[in-house]
């Protein structure tokens, strides 16, 4: 094998002239589009890594907001179950006094009644014993007369009462 220096030499030459040329107006831009494609790439990544961190952040504080509403929402039903149960428990008190005062009233005016009516019992049986008694005098009769007197007066008031 057998080389030819001069041809080499313009083969070099013309590889440099070409390089040079390729440099400047091909790898020149096309390292330029390159770095810039990089740049955005780099940019994206990071836009997606900062949203993401946003979104975590919103994520983390959304389940706050619902732990505590959560919390609120139990407080108001434990405070309902209590305001419920107090309000239940002053309504049995307050039927139950009024239960009472009824079952009071009840029984005074069933004494009243019961005065009224052996109040009205006496004065009939007094005015019956009178009656009986101004019979008796009028009719001076035996016993046995005076006790048939007797039962058929009680009689007659104990068809009255």
């Amino acid at each position: 094998m057998h080389i030819e220096w001069s041809t080499f030499f313009i083969q070099i030459i013309a590889f440099l002239i070409l390089y040079l040329l390729l440099s400047k107006f091909a790898f020149g831009p096309l390292f330029g589009m390159m770095e810039k494609r990089r740049q955005l790439v780099k940019d994206q990544i990071q836009t997606a890594e900062n949203s993401r961190k946003q979104a975590d952040q919103l994520l983390e504080e959304q389940k706050q907001a619902l732990q505590q509403t959560r919390k609120e929402a139990y407080d108001i039903i434990e405070q309902a179950k209590q305001t419920g149960s107090k309000q239940a428990d002053e309504i049995i008190h307050a039927a139950q006094a009024e239960a009472g005062r009824l079952k009071d009233e009840a029984l005074k005016d069933i004494e009243t009644e019961k005065n009224k009516a052996v109040a009205a019992l006496r004065s009939q049986v007094g005015a019956m014993s009178v009656m009986i008694a101004s019979k008796i005098i009028e009719k001076q009769i035996d016993e046995k007369s005076q006790e048939e007197l007797v039962e058929q007066y009680l009689k007659e008031v104990g068809g009255n009462v």
